[in-house]
């Protein structure tokens, strides 16, 4: 499998001279569930940010972001949407005055193939309730995560970066996910999947874990768990509640 997407030595600074990113080296590879494990604050949604493009986002510090090929640094959300690469944010969109059937419509705008009702049932839910309703704040936010999940597969991009998107969710079991994941990559689409949820990362074909702002380590999945669980569920940089815990215990 040939490279897709190559992060190289990224780093981001906030306006306010705050470091996040710290040079990020990452590689996804065409066909793979790539999950990226990391403890809240190690900048995961960030750099999902910056590959995405978003408002705020387009231009790293340092480092260049390279999909199929193309640098993307400086190109907005938009433009890598056309390119084939689109994100699910960690707080799901939601439209007044758009339903589902709508909001998925305009998904599959360019994949002639795409069957919306098909979709809906991958991702759990029956068209003949959902393809009315309208996609705001009469959706919970795991319907609304689960209809994001359903635009995405109308969309097969090359790429999908999903940032926490099994969180709020009411996935019955880790195998419904996985095996909704895996429908995904066999159809055509890598899967960017950002959690800090150490059994997401069973999924993977490859993980990598982030931690300060920096790739530690990329490999087999159960090795990242790991690393994981030894060295970052017990960092007490990583995890300021557990340092009070342990202080409170002495």
């Amino acid at each position: 499998m040939g490279t897709l997407l190559e992060v190289k030595n990224l780093k981001f600074v906030t306006e306010d001279g705050i470091e996040i990113l710290k040079g990020v080296n990452l590689d996804v590879k065409k066909g793979e569930i790539h999950v990226l494990l990391g403890p809240n604050g190690a900048g995961k949604s960030t750099l999902a940010n910056v590959v995405a493009g978003a408002s705020g986002y387009e231009n790293p510090t340092e480092g260049e972001v390279v999909f199929d090929g193309i640098v993307l640094n400086g190109k907005p959300i938009y433009e890598r949407a056309r390119l084939g690469l689109t994100i699910a944010f960690q707080e799901p969109a939601r439209f007044e005055g758009i339903t589902v059937e709508e909001y998925l419509k305009l998904s599959a705008r360019n994949n002639p193939d795409a069957d919306i009702e098909a979709c809906l049932k991958k991702v759990g839910l029956e068209p003949c309730d959902y393809l009315h309703r309208f996609v705001d704040d009469s959706l919970s936010g795991g319907e609304r995560k689960r209809v994001e999940l359903a635009s995405i597969m109308c969309m097969k991009p090359k790429l999908a970066v999903l940032d926490e998107i099994d969180s709020g969710i009411d996935f019955v079991s880790i195998d419904e996910i996985g095996n909704l994941f895996k429908t995904m990559r066999d159809e055509g689409t890598t899967l960017l999947v950002i959690t800090h949820r150490e059994n997401i990362a069973k999924i993977a074909d490859r993980a990598s874990l982030i931690c300060d702002g920096k790739i530690v380590e990329t490999g087999d999945p159960s090795k990242i768990i790991e690393k994981f669980e030894k060295e970052c569920l017990t960092c007490t940089v990583q995890n300021p509640e557990l340092l009070k815990e342990l202080k409170f215990n002495k």
